[in-house]
């Protein structure tokens, strides 16, 4: 139990000081970019996940059609 309360997620005094240094080690300019590409990044791999639903439901119906044949 005491390992799990470790790795738990940081409180917003943490947080704080986590965005500070990356602004610091970053800079203002830079921020915006690193967002962006993450932000796309994330998309592309929902879209990712929703062809790969789109597939195996395709795929189920596909069998259920044969089935009943």
């Amino acid at each position: 139990m005491d390992n799990l309360l470790l790795f738990s997620m940081p409180s917003g005094s943490e947080l704080i000081i986590i965005l500070v240094i990356v602004l610091l080690l970053f800079g203002g300019k830079k921020i915006p970019e690193l967002m962006r590409g993450l932000g796309k990044g994330v998309r592309s791999f929902k879209e990712g996940i929703n062809e790969a639903k789109d597939e195996i439901n395709k795929a189920t119906a596909d069998e259920g059609d044969e089935a009943k044949q």
